[in-house]
Order: C-alpha cells, then structure tokens, then sequence
C-alpha cells in the first residue's frame, strides 16, 4: 500500500474534522493507502512530523484546516528543507486557499478530487524569512482572524470575523506607508495594503485578476486620506460587476517584488501575525507542489 500522513487540527473551523477521520480514512484506504494520523496542536505545533516524513516517505500530506493551518505547515517545510505534495482539505473558517485551487466544500467530493488530482507547482510569498500562500495584510482589519477566540469562529464562522472587524473601527489610525516595487513607488496615507498570491481575503474576491502561477503578486492599496469615503467606496467595489474596475481609492499593480516601509508594527500572513517592518516581499515562482483537482481534457 502507499502511505500518506494525515495532519489535522482538531480546533479548525467549526472543529469537525475529528467526527470524520473514519469517513476520511475509508476514502484513502479504498483507494490503496496506509494512512498515518498526525494531531496538530498549538503546544506541540508540527514538531518531529519531518522525522515521521522521513521514515514514512508519503505519497503526499493531506491537511485538514484552514489558511492558518495550511500556512504553518508550509512554513515549516520550507525551513527544513523537505519538498513534498500538499494535499487540502477545506475546513478552515475562510479556506481562501482551498476554494482559490478549486477543492470543493463537501468531504466526499474533495476527497474524490484529490485521489483522482493532479500535483501542480504554484507559486507562494514570501516575506523577509517567512512564507505565505494567498495573503499578506497590513491595516485595517489585519490581525481580526488573530484577535478573534477560536470558540467565537467555531460557533459563529465567517460572523465572528465580521463583528469583530467591527469594533476595530473607533480605535484605528490609518497608516502612513512607503511601497517602492519597480513598477510603482506609492508613500501616503493608507487604510490596508494587501499583498495577494491567492484571490480572496474572508472570502472577499479581493485581487479579481490574480493567479498562482504567473510568477507575480497582486497589490491593493486602499488610500487612508478620508477613511469613511474609501470604506464606502470599497463596499460598492465588492458588490460591483464581475468587471468594473477598481476605484480612484484603490491602487492596484503587479510585481514580483516590494519593498514596504511603515510606522505601525502589525501585520498577518494567512490569518497568522507577520514579521515586523520593514519588509521585503516576494514571489517565489512555481515553488509549492499542491494536489489540485485534475482539469478534464477537451
């Protein structure tokens, strides 16, 4: 039999994951697997899980979690160096990444999809000596999916990232940045920049034009000079057509690499907190091995 390891975190989205490892392991083990169960805790984190690659040697990781989840353990596979598949399943609160590779909601069929997927090398982030693979944040709303108790987004899901973006309103100061990329040198006042190799932030289709393999990141940068207007402005941006372009309050580019200056400290990759300022930002081409659905042929 092939083996895979299966790494889950019991607390993700709305902490389901443990009431289907039997459903998830007869889907392997019908299709000819051995399957090696892994628990991901905030204590233990992923520490020895390169020892058990090592002497498993799987056909590929399959990952029940979300965005942060998926980003932890990409993180530290990059920093012990082990090249392997990444195989998803969505059961995070948001899953940007996941619907972005086009892994479908339901168990069974994203089980489906990924013993009859594909393997494809996307590209990823990365950001001073950390990683990311849909998105970085600075600003407003940047550390919600940090701030907000894992129990509030088991119960109320995508909700509690909304309330909780809300009460962030009264005590925020808008950033004063300074991005320089060669395509672009922007220095002002500034709600949120956003830094996309994915498409989506909370399932908001942020970044339209982005793709995981074109070699490049997409940057918004939302203007902070008058912040209820450019909220405003965003909102009818995010009920738009499929096609309308980006408000006057939105600066938008691509690129392969920034640089980014700014007087406040926080910022998130994936719904993890970040490095600190400055920072230096790049994509990393054709560099994450992820199990995707495979395209029917025409």
């Amino acid at each position: 039999m092939k083996n895979i390891l299966f790494l889950y975190n019991p607390v993700s989205g709305e902490a389901q994951i443990v009431s289907q490892l039997d459903r998830i392991t007869m889907y392997y083990q019908r299709a000819g697997y051995a399957v090696t169960l892994f628990r991901i805790t905030r204590d233990r984190g992923l520490s020895h899980l390169a020892d058990l690659i090592q002497a498993h040697q799987p056909e590929h990781l399959l990952v029940a979690g979300g965005d942060g989840t998926i980003n932890r353990l990409v993180n530290y596979l990059k920093h012990k160096n082990v090249t392997i598949p990444i195989a998803i399943l969505p059961m995070g609160t948001a899953n940007d990444f996941a619907r972005l590779i086009g892994m479908p909601d339901t168990l069974s069929d994203a089980c489906n999809a990924i013993l009859n997927g594909e393997v494809r090398q996307l590209d990823m982030g990365r950001v001073n000596n950390r990683y990311f693979i849909n998105v970085f944040s600075c600003g407003l709303f940047t550390d919600v999916s940090q701030k907000t108790p894992t129990a509030l987004k088991n119960t109320f899901g995508k909700l509690a990232y909304y309330v909780s973006s809300i009460s962030e309103l009264p005590s925020f100061r808008k950033m004063n940045i300074e991005v320089t990329a060669d395509e672009i040198s922007f220095k002002g006042s500034c709600l949120l920049l956003l830094v996309f190799n994915g498409r989506t932030a909370g399932n908001l289709r942020l970044a339209s034009h982005s793709s995981a393999e074109d070699g490049l990141l997409d940057v918004l940068i939302i203007r902070g000079e008058n912040i209820m207007e450019s909220i405003k402005n965003v909102f009818h941006f995010l009920v738009r057509k499929k096609d309308a372009p980006y408000p006057t309050d939105i600066v938008y580019f691509q690129t392969r690499r920034l640089h980014i200056e700014n007087d406040q400290s926080t910022s998130d990759i994936d719904g993890e907190k970040g490095p600190d300022f400055p920072l230096d930002i790049e994509c990393l081409p054709a560099s994450l091995p992820i199990i995707m659905p495979r395209i029917p042929e025409k």
